[in-house]
């Protein structure tokens, strides 16, 4: 049967000592009262509803918020049951002692305190509700960074599509930053870092985390927690990050998207582009990254140019590549330690938003994102001379690679007409935002800063472009990602078969060599 939500014993019943492991197996009442953490699965998910990973972290936090109202600061005893207090008790709990060692810290929940939990902490409110009070500090008015740790931790232990990376700690790191990052990119809306009950309502973020739990397939849970997506982003960086210091420069930046971007983007991206935890210190668990990129450092020339032909630190392509991948973990020098924002360069989290933003222009996010970019004097409007100014640029790259000119005034008619503002003196992001403007609103923006993108939507295929409406794919960034990834797999295969060949070539190398120097090796170097 399933477990029951109340209990018929008062909460200080179920303090009361616990049976010895001996009396444990003979004694059928103490099922009944007591709630080791495995057993405590069923009831995270059928009763609280949660997803199955949240177990242990509900678990915890219902002892955390126990021993928090009883310890009362002075003289009530803790609920470790380990815990003694007098000579008399250590001797009258012993059998207690024994019957608990099992459980974390020695503590376990019993049906009153769960009971207790349910009344005080989630009875009364929805599921959106309750993920905001679980997830959240008890107190806290909002989640923070840190706040989401807990629960992509349990993800990675136990979902299947993510057991490869059980040997990777770099990139089970680097993949619950993505999928935090990404989670406040949706929702905080706001970009402060904070994530209210509101936002959370408002968003699909209590779905995906449920979805993610009944998928087995990571991939097709493309809402935050997709490995691809998550690989995508991560190589995207690395190749961009050349001295491997955990940062992307100005300089750096440009490349991205063989050279689609103007300088001036580039620069309106570093000065004034929304950017994820601004105020919010160190990554809880990511210290190391200062040392490594030292290491990394002194070992510039000729490893710096093996490095590049291959990467030694793109996350495992597939959980059949997981066992040869090989990292260093760096997680951005003394900057990212002190929890200071430097806007000379990006960080992996400030790329997240930039990438995001950059591959799908069609939804609010990214248009108030690329908005505030362009908006140089901060009034909420784009005005004609702002718009000019970026576009002085696109016509002087298309003059310089030889493409036909479109003047700024042919440009903007033809987005005017497209997107239709209430004024057309000055565009506005609720001018963007209109539901027949949502697969157009990003081509302003292409025109303005991205060439390749702009050339791409001046000569685009009407056929093709049916077959993208009519495609699988629910958003441009999904599609990006796809495709992306599978430039990224073919890269890394071609990439193996080219060592496999030089690995072989020094094979026979060292064969001629043995028969001179009578010592043939019977085994591959790899």
């Amino acid at each position: 049967a399933a477990p029951v939500v109340g209990s018929t014993k008062s909460a200080d019943e179920d303090d009361a000592e616990s049976p010895s492991d001996d009396a444990r197996d003979d004694d059928p009442a103490y099922a009944s009262r007591y709630l080791p953490v495995d057993a405590f699965v069923r009831i995270t998910k059928e009763v609280c509803q949660f997803p199955t990973f949240f177990n242990a972290p509900l678990y915890r936090r219902i002892l955390d918020l126990w021993n928090a109202k009883h310890s009362g600061g002075g003289g009530v005893p803790s609920l470790d049951l380990n815990v003694t207090e007098t000579t008399d008790s250590a001797d009258n709990n012993a059998g207690t002692n024994a019957a608990n060692t099992e459980e974390e810290g020695g503590e376990v929940v019993t049906y009153g305190m769960f009971e207790w939990y349910w009344t005080t902490e989630m009875e009364e409110y929805d599921a959106s509700e309750r993920f905001f009070r679980l997830i959240k500090q008890p107190g806290a008015e909002y989640i923070v960074r840190d706040d989401f740790l807990p629960y992509v931790q349990e993800l990675l232990k136990d979902h299947p599509g993510l057991e490869f990376l059980s040997n990777h700690a770099e990139f089970q790191e680097k993949y619950a930053i993505t999928v935090i990052t990404r989670i406040f990119y949706s929702v905080n809306r706001c970009h402060d870092g904070r994530i209210t009950s509101r936002q959370i309502r408002r968003s699909d973020l209590v779905a995906a985390f449920q979805l993610v739990d009944e998928e087995e397939d990571i991939n097709k849970v493309t809402r935050y927690f997709s490995y691809e997506h998550f690989y995508v982003l991560y190589c995207r960086f690395w190749e961009l990050d050349h001295d491997r210091d955990y940062r992307i420069t100005r300089e750096d930046l440009l490349k991205y998207g063989d050279h689609c971007l103007s300088h001036m983007i580039v620069d309106r991206i570093f000065d004034a582009a929304p950017r994820p935890f601004v105020e919010s210190g160190p990554w809880t668990g990511a210290e190391e990254g200062a040392e490594e990129g030292a290491a990394e450092g002194a070992a510039e020339g000729a490893a710096e140019a093996a490095a590049a032909e291959k990467d030694p630190a793109s996350p495992p392509l597939s959980p059949a590549s997981a066992e040869v991948s090989d990292a260093p973990d760096n997680d951005g020098g003394e900057d990212k330690k002190k929890g200071t924002t430097n806007r000379e360069f990006l960080s992996y989290e400030d790329f997240i938003f930039f990438m995001l933003s950059e591959e799908d222009k069609a939804n609010e996010i990214s248009i108030r994102y690329w908005f505030s970019c362009i908006d140089v004097d901060g009034d909420g409007r784009l005005n004609n001379m702002e718009m000019r100014s970026f576009y002085a640029v696109q016509l002087h790259r298309m003059q310089c690679m030889g493409h036909e000119v479109v003047p700024f005034e042919d440009m903007l008619c033809q987005m005017i007409d497209m997107i239709k503002p209430g004024c057309n003196d000055y565009l506005i992001p609720e001018d963007f935002l209109k539901p027949e403007c949502a697969q157009v609103s990003g081509a302003l923006f292409d025109a303005l800063f991205n060439l390749n993108k702009y050339l791409m939507f001046e000569q685009r295929d009407p056929f093709m472009e049916r077959q993208k409406r009519e495609d699988e794919f629910d958003t441009d960034w999904d599609r990006f990602a796809c495709i992306d990834y599978n430039r990224l797999a073919m890269e890394e295969e071609a990439r193996e078969e080219e060592a496999m060949e030089i690995d072989w070539v020094t094979v026979d190398d060292e064969d001629e060599d043995g028969d001179e120097f009578n010592s043939l090796s019977s085994e591959a170097p790899f």
